[in-house]
């Protein structure tokens, strides 16, 4: 049997989306969203419905001649001119009307037109059963037993309700701003390097720019619209997931939708994951785009399969995930993939009013040397003017000039709407947040106040600890342990993961927000930072900038050598019983730049002190591209020829483990002390 999505019959019909759905629902015609696909005669009769309704016709007793027809046949049917019917509590609309000598499509056609949107086989409501009894000139009455109720003791009958009567229930109006007007969706693309993010945005901003010429663009101010089908979609053209999850750090809910760009002839990637964590941490819907399935190794179903076992499911699998094949350098989907674009923000009703106090989002900024600090900013409510003072937190200024995605000048600009601005006193951090006021004063005034606000929070930031969770699950509230996981190998990753997933209970949620091979990265450290999560890692190494963000931003990294000494940590602050806390201290740290074999002693690293002090008597570990490769003690620490106990920072030395020879050039030396730590709470 032929079959139509639900978004290509609304096309047809001229209806948007939501409206089809909540069509379908009040039809009692279950699918999961517009994406999915229902039966030719199921599209007839959802299109007749809306014809029936568009007509406009009374009820039989005062209007159409079909169904004055009816309702004289009903009133023939009886012999006091009033047709009296009883009927069991659980009789159907289909039953009724054979007992009054109709079809049950007459009936459901008559309920449609007085706007109850049932099938044949649901249980009529007091309200529909009044409108039968008008309709057809009958009494009917609901009976428990074979003695009959009236009509008043049917309805105020104890314990009657209509709960499982399927009649739909008219949509809440949805709280709005006053003046909400439906708006543009802000699409941020992501995906792993070299899968075509670059060559998918370059095609859509060159075929698809608003004023439809190819060469509109004159300048990058971070961000721009298109427009496909008279729809405007607004690009944010960030680097990457770390900008995006950076944006969330301030504050900055300003994407409506995440691209997901996977190569087919590549396959899921680490970068890939990464994104997608990021974009299911932020609660951003997900449309993934297969991208080069125009290369001979293109294996698009093997991506989603792969996807799949990350929890994006596809749609046409029965998931939720839309999944589009595209090639970027051809265009082939690009316009299936704008369309679902338009289709998901349709779906979440996004609106925004022009005439409310104005709000955005600083995408990017930067200091001109001819124009002084420039920002580009996204509006999401308002209108801002040419000449506006506006404040973020940490910038004002009066609005000199303001230029749009084209390089042209423009006096205003509404939601939705990226601009250039100039005039700022200083430049701004991506991702704050900015307003209109009143007086120059009263902006300053603001920024020198949420400078100081923020600076107290910062001093008095905490991110939830391992030594802190027995604190919360003496509260009422179920606490969440977010955790980031970092693992040397895949092996490691499995049994890390599956041994965190098991300790998850009723009285504690385990989540694990994003997992990877790999050295501990900045980006690891932010989504911790912005998710309230600690960092838990097995044989790997937080890099220097890792470790200086994770220290500012008070996030915790525990790394560890033996999973089950993971275990116990964490079983110990389920149960409150932390032991003193083993803290790592590092004390220097050197570079192997070239390799010696000496006879009877073996092999010799020949080494240069970047950092601190390497002694004699400290435990080493060796570390490779971030991955520590061993770990254990020092057999020998010599300066030129002599042995010496300890050698400090910018002095050359040479460098022999403990049953270990296999260091490289370009390997990383670490010297740590293991210090012991009382436990105390709230740190």
């Amino acid at each position: 049997m032929n079959k139509i999505r639900v978004y290509e019959l609304a096309k047809l019909l001229g209806k948007t989306n939501p409206e089809l759905l909540e069509r379908l629902k009040t039809l009692k015609i279950e699918v999961k969203n517009h994406m999915s696909s229902i039966d030719m005669d199921v599209a007839q009769m959802i299109e007749d419905s809306f014809k029936v309704k568009k007509k406009g016709e009374g009820t039989a007793a005062g209007g159409g001649a079909e169904q004055s027809e009816q309702t004289e046949a009903a009133v023939a049917s009886g012999e006091g001119g009033t047709v009296k019917i009883a009927i069991d509590k659980s009789a159907t609309v289909g039953d009724i009307a054979k007992l009054l000598g109709r079809t049950p499509s007459e009936m459901v056609k008559l309920l449609i037109n007085e706007g109850f949107m049932i099938p044949a086989n649901a249980v009529p409501t007091d309200d529909i059963l009044t409108v039968i009894n008008v309709a057809f000139d009958c009494e009917i009455t609901v009976k428990d037993s074979p003695d009959a109720e009236t009509d008043d003791e049917a309805t105020n009958k104890p314990g009657k309700d209509t709960a499982d009567a399927p009649v739909v229930s008219k949509k809440a109006p949805k709280a709005d701003v006053p003046g909400a007007l439906p708006r543009s969706p802000i699409v941020t693309v992501m995906g792993h390097v070299d899968h075509g993010k670059t060559t998918l945005l370059d095609f859509i901003r060159h075929t698809h720019v608003t004023d439809g010429e190819a060469g509109g663009i004159t300048q990058h101010i971070g961000a721009y619209k298109v427009n496909y089908n008279g729809n405007e979609i607004i690009f944010l053209d960030t680097p990457g997931h770390e900008a995006f999850t950076a944006m969330r750090a301030r504050g900055a809910e300003v994407t409506d939708i995440a691209v997901l760009v996977v190569a087919a002839d590549d396959g899921v990637m680490p970068q890939t994951l990464e994104a997608m964590n990021h974009a299911k941490a932020a609660g951003v819907p997900i449309i993934v785009a297969v991208n080069k399935i125009d290369k001979p190794a293109a294996k698009p179903e093997r991506v989603r399969q792969q996807l799949s076992d990350y929890g994006l499911v596809p749609e046409e699998w029965g998931g939720d995930t839309i999944m589009v094949d595209v090639a970027a350098k051809e265009g082939t989907g690009i316009d299936a993939l704008l369309d679902m674009i338009l289709i998901l923000s349709e779906m979440a009703e996004l609106k925004a009013s022009p005439t409310a106090p104005v709000e955005g989002i600083v995408v990017e900024a930067n200091l001109d040397k001819g124009k002084g600090p420039v920002a580009t900013v996204i509006v999401q409510q308002g209108t801002i003017k040419r000449g506006s003072i506006i404040a973020t937190k940490t910038a004002w200024g009066k609005v000199r000039a303001m230029l749009d995605d084209n390089g042209r000048a423009v006096n205003s600009a509404g939601p939705s709407t990226p601009v250039e601005i100039l005039g700022l006193e200083s430049v701004p951090m991506p991702g704050e947040t900015f307003r209109v006021m009143s007086s120059e004063k009263e902006a300053r005034d603001l920024v020198d106040e949420d400078s100081r606000r923020d600076l107290d929070q910062s001093k008095g930031r905490a991110r939830l600890t391992l030594e802190e969770l027995y604190d919360q699950l003496q509260s009422d509230d179920v606490p969440q342990l977010n955790v980031v996981l970092k693992c040397d190998v895949q092996g490691s990753l499995e049994a890390f993961h599956s041994t965190i997933m098991k300790m998850s209970s009723d009285e504690v949620k385990i989540n694990i927000i994003h997992e990877a091979v790999g050295r501990i990265s900045e980006s690891d450290v932010t989504l911790a930072s912005v998710s309230n999560a600690i960092i838990i890692g097995f044989n790997v190494r937080p890099d220097v900038n890792a470790k200086k963000l994770s220290e500012s931003e008070n996030v915790q990294i525990r790394l560890y050598r033996v999973i089950y000494d993971m275990q116990e940590d964490i079983k110990a602050a389920l149960e409150g019983m932390l032991a003193p806390t083993l803290r790592e201290s590092i004390v220097g740290q050197a570079e192997v730049r070239a390799t010696f074999k000496v006879p009877k002693v073996g092999r010799i690293a020949g080494c240069f002190v970047q950092e601190g002090v390497i002694k004699r008597s400290t435990k080493v570990r060796v570390v490779r591209d971030g991955v520590v490769v061993w770990d254990g003690n020092l057999s020998g620490l010599r300066h030129f020829k002599e042995d010496v106990r300890e050698i400090a920072s910018g002095n050359e030395c040479g460098l022999s483990f403990t049953g270990f020879q296999d260091f490289r050039e370009g390997d990383q030396v670490e010297a740590y002390e293991i210090l012991s730590e009382k436990k105390t709470l709230g740190i």
